[in-house]
């Protein structure tokens, strides 16, 4: 009995004798890490909501987009280069310095958009709705606009071939709200 009773005095005095700062050592790891799950869980929230802060140069190079809706954020220098955006909606999105070098937009949805300096070099916008966007200073050589909605674009310095710009200028209407510049006088249509 005796030599019980030293265990349970050994036994408490091992456990007296831990060190007082190791229990809140353990509480603190607790909260810690119930703290990081939910900042987690916020930022997931966040995340699915669409509140996420504007993500900048990203590239979807080659990647199939068909449908896929951008609207409203700000893209600036991302690149799409040989993406399919077949029917993606990229209205009111800033899309400055973008690639769509050999991009398929095929009835993609680009109005209101800022196209300012972007590369459409043999990009396929063939019915595509370009209705006030801005395409100034954007590289489209070689780009097929067949069947564009162009209303209110604004084409200026913007490199296209001469029969592109023919097939623009026959449907080419209005004025761009944002720059002021009417579509007929940004294509040089006579």
């Amino acid at each position: 009995m005796n030599s019980r009773l030293s265990d349970r005095v050994a036994d408490n005095t091992l456990v007296s004798s831990r060190p007082s700062g190791m229990k809140g050592k353990i509480k603190h790891r607790i909260w810690a890490s119930i703290l990081s799950l939910l900042l987690w869980g916020i930022i997931d929230i966040t995340v699915s909501v669409g509140f996420a802060p504007t993500a900048l140069a990203l590239e979807y190079n080659k990647e199939i987009l068909v449908e896929a809706d951008f609207s409203g954020r700000d893209l600036t220098d991302s690149s799409f280069t040989k993406a399919n955006l077949r029917q993606s909606n990229f209205s009111h999105t800033n899309l400055r310095g973008v690639s769509f070098f050999a991009a398929n937009l095929e009835s993609a949805n680009l109005e209101g958009s800022d196209l300012t300096n972007a590369t459409l070099d043999s990009a396929r916008l063939i019915k595509a709705n370009l209705t006030n966007a801005v395409l100034e200073g954007a590289f489209a050589a070689n780009a097929k606009f067949d069947g564009a909605i162009i209303d209110g674009a604004d084409f200026t310095d913007v490199l296209l071939r001469q029969d592109e710009q023919k097939k623009l200028c026959q449907v080419a209407q209005g004025t761009n709200p944002t720059t002021k510049r009417d579509t007929r006088d940004t294509l040089f249509c006579s």
